[in-house]
Order: C-alpha cells, then sequence, then structure tokens
C-alpha cells in the first residue's frame, strides 16, 4: 500500500495554501511555481477540494483559492479522500473477495490498518502541518547563523534569535 501522487499532491498544495493564504486568495499558477506541480493537474485537484468544501474559490482580478475552513478543522484524512485517493491496504478494496471471491485469511490485518492509517492521518491536521514548517523555517534559519551563511553574525543575531539559538545550541551538545 503506499500514497500515490494525487494525495501528495493534494496536501502539498494545500500546505501552500495555507501558508500563503493570509494574505489573500493564492493563485493555482503561484502554488505550481512554488511546488513544481503541473497547473492543469492542480485544476483537477482544486476541482475536487472545492465541491468537498475544502477550499473556495474567488472569482476576477486578484483572485485564486482560499481556505473554506479552519486550519484546525481539515485532517489529511480530508484532503486524501476528497481527492478519491483510497487509504486501502487490502487487496480487495474492502469487497472481501480477495482469493478467489471469498475473503483472504489476512483480510482483517489489512482491513485493521486502514482503520489505523485513516485513523493516524485524521489526527494530522493542517494547522499541525503549518506550525511545523514553521519550526522547520526556524530551525534552519538558526542553522544558517550559526554556520555563517546568514547574513547577520551570531552575535548580531542574537538578542533576538536567543530562544532559537538556545534551543539549537542544546541540540548540538545532546548529539555530543
Amino acid at each position: 500500500m503506499r500514497l500515490t501522487t494525487k494525495g501528495r499532491f493534494a496536501v502539498t498544495a494545500m500546505l501552500d495554501l495555507a501558508m500563503h493564504g493570509g494574505r489573500g486568495p493564492v493563485t493555482l499558477a503561484g502554488i505550481s511555481q512554488r511546488q513544481s506541480i503541473s497547473l492543469s493537474y492542480l485544476e483537477q485537484l482544486f476541482g475536487k477540494l472545492r465541491r468537498h468544501t475544502l477550499v473556495e474559490s474567488v472569482r476576477g482580478p486578484g483572485g485564486g483559492y482560499t481556505l473554506a475552513r479552519d486550519l484546525a478543522r481539515v485532517s489529511v484524512a480530508d484532503i486524501i479522500t476528497a481527492v478519491d485517493e483510497p487509504i486501502d491496504a487490502t487487496q480487495c478494496g474492502g469487497r472481501e473477495n480477495c482469493r478467489d471471491e471469498q475473503r483472504c485469511m489476512t483480510h482483517d490485518l489489512w482491513a485493521k490498518l486502514n482503520d489505523k492509517m485513516y485513523e493516524y492521518l485524521d489526527s494530522v491536521k493542517l494547522s499541525d502541518l503549518v506550525a511545523q514548517q514553521a519550526e522547520r523555517k526556524e530551525s534552519d534559519e538558526a542553522g544558517s547563523y550559526i554556520h555563517g551563511r546568514g547574513e547577520p553574525t551570531i552575535y548580531q543575531a542574537l538578542p533576538a534569535r536567543r530562544p532559537v539559538l538556545l534551543r539549537t545550541v542544546a541540540c548540538i551538545l545532546s548529539a555530543r
């Protein structure tokens, strides 16, 4: 069982929309460019996401898409199921006809795995993914200061970035 490109791209596009939507509607062309996803593919995905009331379209100049729900109310499972991506590890698609039109011996195992996967994906909210990206960006920025790749030196950045730097230094020290 594996998640296909459709589900991955849908989640990625929704995360991009969530991260850039605070400044108004986001264009599919913008998402396409930032995420390297075909514009025509995004149009198909967003049609399905709109029909499942996960996004709203805004027409006209300055138009694009906005989230139709609060970030904390949109789960990864909502997104994946909206684009018709099955979350199914069974060979039979849940029809219980895996082996010669009969239920296979391991059907219950795969059916329970389906339940656990859905439960997990339903527990991960878009707000969690946005927060995770913000933490990652903050961590990346702190690393660039420490390794001298950023504009300010570590001494210049220290007062404003003290919490980030302290966490980064603690991570480095704990790894030794």
